[in-house]
């Protein structure tokens, strides 16, 4: 099993991508900003002005959308009630509810101790971006077998619903991701316009039985960022494999994507196994090239035309960062040294790379043009 955030030893070499025309770079997006403790994930407020920036440990932090930016507001500091010790636990995954503006909502997702659980909370932030405590309400707990395959990550699509994802809670090979009647191992969507809690979408596939009503995809080992293109609202997922593989999916409702029976394209433990109703992924990759997939976005920016429309994803492990061409073939477009727990696009478009192990002005990187395979900075 490789986890999320291990491998952090693993020696990197120079690459660089294929053809003139798609090179990129990395270049520091905030050169300024103070050395930042395992970012997890980054969001633009909505506006444009600011960002927000979840670190494992369990802070939010909030900084100007400036290339001068230097100084971090600490929005939210719950670290004495978010479990973060084990490598996979901690602030997994953060989102604001699309009405933010009015609503004021933010989400979060994290690990909680004694036992370990996947909790998802809600509350509110005032004008200044203080959160208001008392408005803090539970809408999830989940309890989790083990302390790997958390999953985590939050996000809102089109259709105005909260899609979470939960890893399979580790243990492997048990098989929760192929039972209906397991939460774990799903793609979650659920209706939380409700003040009082959540509620499930008429249109979930087991809304009406069959299987846990929460449930919109199965067959997730370990879910580790999905996202919904900006233009076209089809919703990409990387899924973390075991040994073997790492692949990306492009999910549908009620699709269920293979595990434990499958890693990536090919049988998990046998030469053959049943591929009946599986969804085949798009795209995979061996340990060979890198040991922990992180899903990223589909470009939608002006920095670099010829990239529009196409997925960026990356690997934890080898900094590789790759994208999937019109054709759907996977391509380097550069190898870093960094080591990537996320993306993140702001409202223009454009990407960035979160540094887990970023130093003071190296935690956060934006895509950019530039010479084939060089991080600058």
């Amino acid at each position: 099993m490789h986890g999320l955030f291990a491998g952090l030893a693993l020696s990197l070499a120079s690459g660089a991508a294929v053809g003139a025309e798609d090179c990129a770079a990395l270049a520091p997006a905030f050169p300024l900003l103070p050395a930042l403790a395992q970012p997890v994930a980054l969001l633009p407020e909505p506006g444009g002005g600011h960002w927000l920036l979840a670190l494992r440990e369990g802070r939010v932090l909030r900084f100007e959308n400036a290339a001068g930016a230097a100084l971090t507001q600490t929005v939210l500091d719950w670290r004495d009630r978010i479990e973060s010790g084990p490598p996979e636990t901690g602030l997994l995954g953060m989102a604001l509810a699309p009405d933010f503006d009015g609503s004021r909502r933010l989400y979060l997702s994290y690990t909680t101790g004694q036992p370990l659980a996947s909790v998802l909370v809600r509350l509110r932030l005032d004008a200044r971006m203080r959160p208001e405590y008392a408005s803090t309400k539970l809408l999830l707990q989940v309890r989790q077998p083990y302390a790997n395959h958390n999953g985590g990550h939050l996000a809102f699509g089109p259709d105005g619903y909260l899609y979470l994802g939960l890893g399979d809670g580790g243990g492997n090979p048990e098989d929760r991701a192929q039972d209906p009647n397991e939460i774990l191992g799903k793609l979650l969507r659920l209706d939380v316009s409700s003040p009082s809690g959540y509620a499930i979408p008429e249109d979930n596939p087991y809304a009406r039985g069959g299987g846990r009503p929460e449930i919109w995809a199965s067959g997730l080992r370990n879910p580790w960022r999905f996202s919904f293109d900006a233009k076209t609202g089809t919703l990409w997922l990387a899924d973390v494999g075991q040994d073997a593989y790492e692949e990306v999916n492009r999910m549908v409702a009620g699709g269920n994507y293979g595990w434990n029976r499958r890693e990536g394209a090919h049988c998990f433990g046998a030469e053959t196994c049943d591929r009946a109703g599986l969804i085949e992924p798009v795209a995979e990759y061996g340990h060979d090239e890198g040991c922990s997939i992180t899903g990223g976005h589909v470009y939608r920016g002006k920095a670099l035309p010829w990239l529009d429309g196409q997925y960026v994803f990356g690997d934890f492990c080898s900094g590789r960062i790759w994208r999937l061409d019109e054709g759907g073939k996977r391509r380097l477009l550069l190898h870093s040294e960094l080591h990537i727990p996320s993306f993140a696009q702001g409202e223009d478009g454009e990407l960035y790379v979160l540094n887990f192990e970023g130093k003071a002005g190296h935690g956060i990187y934006r895509l950019a043009p530039g010479a084939c395979g060089k991080t600058e900075g």
